[in-house]
């Protein structure tokens, strides 16, 4: 299967990386954190991609400029689940370690992604 447009975005793979380092952390959890904070917080991170790719797709600058904006909020969403889950002791300080790195580079790509949406011929979608 090849890539569509948004699979090539370093942004959107670092958000993939993201989501499924959350996922792997919240399967080994009880069920009771599963099925409130970890729910929660696989949701918000998934949604991140989610609204990169939705925005890609949407054919227009502005749209996806819209989408982008959304991924910054799942964004915030995602960390305030993680402090959440960090004061609940249900993530330890070596999966702390290797989240924080993927959370704290992704929101400047974000930002930097936004500020290039319609900067680019390129990016015009085909009639």
């Amino acid at each position: 299967m090849s890539r569509t447009n948004f699979e090539k975005l370093r942004v959107y793979r670092l958000s993939e990386e993201l989501a499924d380092e959350i996922w792997g952390v919240v399967m080994d959890w009880p069920t009771f954190a599963k099925d409130t904070v970890g729910k929660q917080m696989v949701r918000a991170a998934d949604s991140v991609g989610a609204n990169i790719a939705e925005g890609v797709g949407r054919g227009s600058h502005l749209d996806n400029k819209r989408f982008v904006r959304t991924a910054r909020g799942s964004l915030n969403e995602t960390k305030h689940w993680l402090r959440r889950a960090f004061r609940r002791k249900l993530l330890s300080e070596s999966q702390i370690a290797k989240i924080k790195p993927l959370v704290d580079s992704l929101a400047p790509q974000l930002n930097s992604y936004l500020k290039s949406i319609g900067r680019f011929a390129s990016d015009t979608p085909a009639e």
